[in-house]
């Protein structure tokens, strides 16, 4: 492979609509996206720290989840916004490698931590008696650890590939941040290794925590099937419907990016990836509130408490 003797110093990002009438009131629905977003996830971390009912592992894992799309959402949002307002908004050759680092750290470990949640419910629906055992603190803990560590090896195999690349051809990614595809239609060297890597990586980490979701909701579904009450069953659906719910619609939008025909545009792939980026992270807080009893009294409890303060 060569090394990088690129001669673009800075990239100019097209953004995500070339319509002028168009820029002020993305720019206003994104940002309340990005603020409802962090808000939003605040608010889940502080209540799942806080409120005592919340001590548990699905509550664990959902403060984690709540971290990581701040995490990559922040990745995202600030420089997206800028190309609302900044025509040609560049973005440094450094600041690309970091956009992109960062992301692939936080969009592979909200992938693992959502095959982790559903994991935790198949062991509370499936073997509901031995569930405190086995999702012991320790083993939530090294979960997430291995949740994180996945993150770091796909980033860092990724931008090792990525940016040894030379980019000479030109500097305007079309696209609203640093991603792969737009990345690899602008370099001027032999792509194959960073698109077999891209292919690799994308089909191990997303195949792997997507199977194991799968086969976690197929016995759940079993299981539930097998409780005689109507009662039973719609119970134990409850406690793993808004979890089903975020699967569902992250891995949706994601098996629709990476498995879409190579004919589908760029200007395709920013509509189907701004929801993986920016919407779901949004969506995810009253997923687990409008949803999710506990949520909702442990909000009641936090409201209740803060008036009392006044």
């Amino acid at each position: 492979m060569q090394t990088n003797q690129t001669t673009v110093t800075e990239f100019i990002l097209v953004g995500f609509s070339d319509h002028p009438e168009l820029q002020i009131p993305l720019f206003i629905f994104f940002l309340l996206v990005y603020i409802i977003t962090v808000v939003g996830n605040i608010g889940i971390i502080i209540l799942t720290i806080t409120d005592a009912k919340l001590q548990t592992p699905m509550y664990f894992f959902l403060r984690n989840l709540s971290i990581v799309d701040i995490g990559y959402s922040t990745t995202i949002a600030p420089k997206l916004l800028t190309t609302f307002v900044i025509e040609n908004s560049t973005i440094s050759f450094a600041g690309c490698v970091t956009q992109f680092s960062f992301f692939a750290v936080f969009v592979t470990a909200e992938t693992c931590i959502l095959a982790v949640m559903a994991y935790d419910r198949f062991i509370a629906i499936c073997y509901p008696l031995q569930y405190s055992v086995v999702m012991s603190k320790k083993l939530c803990i090294l979960l997430v650890i291995v949740a994180y560590t996945c993150g770091f090896v796909n980033s860092t195999a990724h931008s090792k590939v990525m940016f040894t690349l030379n980019f000479c051809n030109s500097n305007i990614i079309n696209h609203y941040f640093c991603d792969v595809p737009p990345l690899l239609s602008l370099s001027c060297s032999d792509t194959q290794l960073a698109q077999l890597v891209h292919f690799i990586l994308s089909t191990f980490f997303g195949g792997a925590t997507f199977l194991i979701v799968l086969i976690s909701y197929i016995a759940i579904v079993i299981a539930i099937l097998k409780i005689s009450s109507a009662q039973g069953r719609k119970k134990a659906f409850n406690t793993c419907a808004s979890h089903l719910t975020t699967v569902i619609i992250f891995f949706g939008t994601l098996i629709s990016m990476y498995s879409r025909p190579s004919s589908i545009s760029l200007d395709k792939d920013k509509i189907i990836s701004i929801f993986y980026t920016l919407i779901i992270s949004s969506l995810n807080p009253f997923i687990y509130s409008l949803r999710n009893k506990d949520v909702k009294d442990a909000t009641s409890r936090f409201l209740h408490k803060i008036t009392l303060l006044k």
